[in-house]
């Protein structure tokens, strides 16, 4: 009964919607099936040298070995916890402090070029300052993925703030609202697109100051598989982390992008 109420070109704009749909999912697979059967057989019939390149195979045996002993799970549970613990700490507090910054406007001014600065400077760079500072913890290692994500976050959303529609904001100055007034029934409201968009920037953000305060200080984590497998040369190692951690990162986004559907659905 319910599809007689629907126009035969709705009927049909919604099929060619789930074909597209269906179609972009099969290419999406079929490209990532391509890619590892071609490295399979590059591999195989030595066009490239699988002692440096490694190979699927050779992946999936070590990925079966690092199941079997349980070690998997807990190198990628610790980046995956470190990484959201500074992926949260990151977009709470870069989004309180462009919140101050918004809120006055002599401290915008004042930190503005510091804030240039430090989102221009490679933050990798100061790796071994925060180790020296905080020490071969995982606190170092969350406050590397906190630095690299915070600064994007502040500028971001601080922009996103000061893109807010002017005349809803002086129709609410002109019916006498505060500031904080303002700031959640107008200012937040409005920069939720730009804040999601934070959000899934930080998740590779934050995904690269884990592994690379890994790199340096940690004993265990995918970062830490990584830098070992390359150390001793056992690249399949070196490339069964690297898809984990490439798995681990689309989970996160897609993580991500479920929470803008269903905040989309609330609003």
């Amino acid at each position: 009964m319910y599809s007689n109420e629907i126009s035969k070109e709705h009927q049909a704009y919604i099929k060619k919607y789930k074909v597209r749909r269906t179609s972009i999912a099969v290419s999406q697979i079929s490209l990532l099936v391509l890619f590892f059967a071609l490295w399979e057989i590059a591999a195989y019939f030595k066009w490239i040298d699988p002692f440096i390149m490694s190979q699927p195979s050779r992946v999936f045996k070590t990925l079966v070995k690092l199941t079997a002993d349980g070690s998997i799970f807990t190198h990628t549970g610790i980046t995956i916890f470190e990484t959201i613990v500074g992926f949260l700490s990151g977009t709470i507090l870069g989004t309180i402090i462009a919140i101050i910054l918004w809120w006055s406007d002599f401290v915008a001014k004042v930190l503005d070029p510091y804030l240039v600065v430090l989102n221009a400077l490679p933050k990798t760079a100061l790796g071994p300052i925060i180790l020296v500072w905080i020490g071969g913890t995982a606190s170092s290692i969350i406050a590397m993925a906190l630095l690299i994500s915070i600064i994007v976050t502040i500028l971001n959303v601080y922009l996103a703030f000061e893109s807010c529609d002017e005349d809803k904001v002086k129709l609410l100055w002109t019916l006498g609202a505060t500031k904080s007034q303002v700031l959640t029934k107008v200012v937040l409201p409005s920069s939720i697109p730009s804040i999601i968009s934070v959000l899934k920037i930080n998740v590779g953000l934050s995904l690269v100051g884990v592994i690379v305060g890994e790199f340096l200080v940690s004993k265990a984590g995918l970062g830490y598989l990584i830098i070992y497998g390359g150390q001793v040369f056992k690249m399949d190692l070196v490339m069964t982390s690297v898809l984990i951690l490439a798995v681990a990162a689309a989970l996160m986004y897609l993580s991500v992008a479920w929470f803008e559907k269903k905040l989309n659905k609330m609003r």
